[in-house]
């Protein structure tokens, strides 16, 4: 990929700043003036960023609603009312089930939990899970991660005597459902200081409430937040803020007593043993919980999230693991079928976005061959196929810094339906519509996208020279973790770098360059590897002087010894003054 470097340097009076951060919070000056790029210019602030605290989380009765939301829960449990927990058939809204649910069973038996499915059902709350609550006695529905649109069949189980709590997080449209109570930090009249949770996210806050007003102790809800970390690494939500504050202490709760089920999920990924990040949960633990989803109901994935029993656990874990193995064979045809469409479509150098059709796609996948065009051609994209109703469903994926929620709600008279938020969103219409769908997605996207999200773009942190990069930089960097939206791994320059002597090309198709450099202000040699670089390896081996864009890591292979992870290397020749 051909990356543009971005990089701002920072001002006299932001040097002098990082030099007083640095002193009194024993960092390097280095990682200081990485604060400072991120907009932590207090030593306060840096406190706080580097140490969450639970008690740092906002009251969840700042929420509009959730005192509402509290007394329908109160009044159910006092009435013996059975209670329904639904949820989305994805990683956030499995997970989220889960937590209500296990929270909620510890002191009360009437409680059942409903995943959509999602060829018989669609997204969200449906007749079919209205219907299924009635049948069953159920007086109240709590909904997570969905249900923000659902106008017509909040209003259809309201005329069977059953109440909705919605626990959502999707942009709402202008008229809200009739629930009893909203629990959304993105309506129009919101009063909470963070708008940025995830659906579980949103039920945790629920349970917060609900523990104060019950006088339970807050240790209570810590065994849950490991969910809660599962559900903020899969949905890709900023890990700043109340975010940060669940994802950390989620991680640590999943590092020293996470669940049965997860511990079961942990150890069908080889994750034994070893210290557990968000990246692991992104491309290994929510892979396979969103797979139940995609291969089946996702009642699988609640299923092992709920399990007290270690061998049951064991047996579900294998079960989720194997719809991830089939889920992968299709993801890697139905991918490759969709690259092969987009190098073919005329004109396609000139379009901004791309919106593909195929009856045939599986419905579990097109949201991950989304994100892969996405991330190939770094264009907003969109992918549709058939349900079993001939309405076209599909789902979008965005660029960094593109609304593509705003662009599809712009073809809203076009669609049945839609939702979702900046970054990803799913959508129905008549098929026959897509044509123009497809030419009204593209008229947006040219005349709304920045000439800056049409590239793929490193963010540079800092310069720094070698001079500068030390074993105490590596054990500094680890108190930037979890990282994620906002708060990615902070990325390095370094200019006019040499060959030491010794770069070679490694790899099993000699794709990768494992490279010893050294830069032109000291003579520290720096180990470094540049995964699927070669082509630069000609160029490396003259002598001649490059710049490189890389994170700063610690060699897997040897303890203590600093390792460059290069992302991007350009010959100075191609560099832009």
């Amino acid at each position: 990929m051909n990356y543009e470097w971005s990089y701002n340097p920072p001002s006299d009076a932001q040097l002098k700043l990082a030099g007083e951060m640095a002193e009194e919070l024993k960092i390097n000056p280095v990682l200081a003036r990485v604060l400072i790029a991120r907009g932590i210019d207090s030593v306060q602030e840096a406190r706080k960023f580097f140490r969450p605290q639970l008690t740092d989380l906002h009251d969840p009765f700042l929420f509009q609603d959730m005192q509402k939301a509290v007394n329908r829960l109160n009044e159910a449990l006092g009435r013996k009312e059975r209670i329904l927990v639904y949820g989305d058939y994805d990683v956030d809204g499995c997970t989220a089930v889960a937590l209500v649910y296990r929270f909620l069973q510890q002191f009360y038996s009437n409680i059942d939990y409903y995943i959509p499915d999602r060829n018989e059902d669609g997204y969200g709350v449906s007749r079919k899970g209205v219907d299924y609550a009635q049948e069953t006695g159920v007086g109240l529905v709590i909904v997570l991660d969905c249900g923000i649109k659902a106008i017509e069949e909040v209003a259809y189980a309201k005329e069977k005597g059953i109440d909705f709590i919605i626990c959502d997080h999707h942009v709402p449209g202008e008229e809200l459902p009739p629930a009893v109570a909203i629990l959304n930090a993105k309506r129009f009249d919101n009063t909470y200081p963070y708008e940025h949770l995830c659906g579980c996210g949103v039920g945790f806050k629920l349970i917060q409430a609900f523990a104060i007003n019950n006088g339970i102790e807050f240790s209570s809800l810590i065994p849950l937040l490991d969910l809660c970390a599962i559900s903020i690494a899969a949905d890709l939500v900023p890990i700043m803020g109340e975010n940060r504050i669940l994802a950390y202490h989620g991680l640590r709760q999943l590092n020293s007593s996470p669940s049965i089920g997860v511990k079961a999920l942990m150890e069908i990924c080889g994750l034994t043993n070893k210290e557990i990040s968000l990246g692991d949960i992104i491309f290994k633990i929510g892979p396979r919980i969103n797979a139940s989803g995609r291969m089946q109901t996702g009642n699988e994935a609640v299923a092992l999230l709920i399990e007290k029993d270690q061998q049951a656990a064991g047996k579900l874990a294998e079960q989720i693991n194997e719809y991830n193995e089939q889920r992968k064979d299709l993801d890697k045809s139905m991918t490759e079928e969709a690259n092969r469409i987009v190098k073919t479509l005329e004109h396609r150098h000139e379009h901004k976005s791309i919106v593909l059709f195929n009856e045939e796609w599986h419905r579990g996948i097109i949201g991950i061959v989304a994100s892969r065009l996405t991330e190939v051609f770094y264009k907003p994209s969109v992918v549709l196929t058939c349900n079993d109703d001939g309405m076209a469903t599909g789902s979008a994926r965005s660029v960094p810094g593109f609304d593509v929620y705003k662009a599809i709600e712009s073809c809203a008279d076009l669609l049945e339906n839609f939702g979702g938020h900046t970054y990803a969103a799913g959508l129905s219409m008549p098929a026959q519509n897509i044509p123009e769908f497809r030419r009204r997605f593209e008229q947006y996207v040219q005349e709304n996208i920045q000439p800056e999200q049409v590239n793929a773009i490193l963010r540079i942190d800092a310069e720094v020279d070698f001079r500068e990069i030390n074993r105490r930089i590596v054990s500094n960097l680890k108190r930037f973790a979890p990282y994620g939206p906002d708060n990615p791994k902070p990325l390095f320059c370094t200019r006019q770098v040499y060959d030491y002597g010794t770069s070679k090309v490694v790899g099993r198709d000699q794709e990768h360059i494992k490279l010893e450099l050294v830069d032109s202000k000291s003579s520290n040699v720096m180990n470094g590897i540049a995964f699927g670089q070669s082509s630069q390896a000609r160029y490396i081996k003259t002598k001649r002087a490059f710049d490189i864009v890389y994170h700063i890591e610690e060699n897997s292979h040897k303890r203590g010894e600093v390792q460059l992870q290069i992302e991007d290397i350009k010959p100075q020749e191609e560099v832009t003054p």
